[in-house]
């Protein structure tokens, strides 16, 4: 799993991905085999985690922590890749092989490494306005009080996705202010609404990519995935009047994780309007499941994808 903010903000306050997206094979397979290396000298039974810090320019990394144990995180490494980890450690703490226990979700032997052909998105979920005096910025000790996670075939819907689950009030990725302006002190020293920043600065055009990774040391492949769904709202909200929406424009936002709802907003009509042009577009939302393949292929798991003209999104 790779965490999207940089060192310094903690785990729990930050936004998760499975699998990492920005890691190439060789520091992939480093840290892998670095991975496996301390926890042959620690004589690590069971369940462990190992956090990271990476330097993509020099490639050098440390060890930030050993964690041999079950955590928040081993739970939605769990959940995001069907590999079911509490009960596999408690096998190999009895005394039980990897080739004697079976994945209860694959059914096949727990020697498979989970491999994922879908995007995870972690989202934590703050409550800060119940305690007036705490500090909103984030750092290393964690202040979220739960978090939610997402699943879709892209980034970006996962992350749209997970964001609307995280907060009732938040449509999305969404620019709400053409005019607005953010100090270079809120986005060096983050806090909980540090996306709605983001989004707003993107919508308002104060910063660019570039710009915004020099401020929030956030990898570009994210922030230009960001700027995308920015540039996407932008192509829709410039939609008036009677004009109707191309199905070329509609099913490439869907794509990118817009709601029925969140489009309505952009081009000023109503959800059941967009529900219709959907509807006439052929553009229909289909429930699959994919643990019915899962003899045959380990990777896949027992959760539904939402998807569209039956491609999986």
């Amino acid at each position: 799993m790779e965490n999207i903010d940089p060192l310094g903000i903690h785990t729990g306050e930050s936004i998760v991905v499975a699998p990492s997206q920005t890691l190439t094979d060789k520091e992939y397979n480093c840290l892998r085999s670095v991975a496996f290396k301390v926890i042959r000298r620690l004589g690590i039974i069971g369940e462990c985690n190992i956090q990271y810090a990476l330097d993509t320019d020099s490639s050098k990394y440390y060890i930030i922590e050993v964690n041999p144990r079950l955590s928040r995180s081993s739970a939605l490494a769990s959940k995001a890749t069907g590999y079911p980890l509490a009960y596999i450690a408690a096998k190999l703490s009895l005394g039980y092989s990897l080739l004697d226990i079976k994945n209860s979700i694959t059914r096949l032997t727990a020697c498979y490494e989970p491999s994922l052909d879908y995007c995870v998105v972690k989202i934590p979920r703050w409550d800060l306005r119940k305690f007036p005096m705490v500090d909103d910025k984030l750092g290393s000790s964690m202040k979220s009080v739960g978090e939610v996670m997402s699943i879709s075939r892209s980034f970006e819907e996962a992350f749209q996705k997970a964001l609307r689950m995280a907060n009732d009030n938040i449509l999305g990725f969404f620019g709400t202010d053409k005019n607005y302006k953010s100090t270079q002190d809120e986005l060096i020293n983050p806090n909980n609404d540090r996306i709605n920043k983001i989004a707003n600065s993107f919508y308002s055009g104060q910063y660019d990519v570039e710009e915004m990774y020099r401020l929030t040391r956030i990898d570009k492949w994210y922030l230009k995935k960001m700027w995308k769904i920015i540039e996407m709202q932008k192509n829709l909200e410039l939609i008036g009047g009677d004009e109707k929406i191309s199905v070329e424009l509609l099913y490439r936002a869907k794509r990118i994780g817009f709601s029925d709802f969140q489009i309505s907003k952009m081009i000023n009509r109503s959800e059941n309007y967009i529900r219709d042009l959907r509807s006439e577009y052929s553009i229909k939302p289909v429930v699959k499941q994919l643990d019915t393949v899962a003899a045959e292929y380990p990777c896949f798991t027992n959760y539904l994808y939402l998807t569209y003209n039956g491609s999986l999104l």
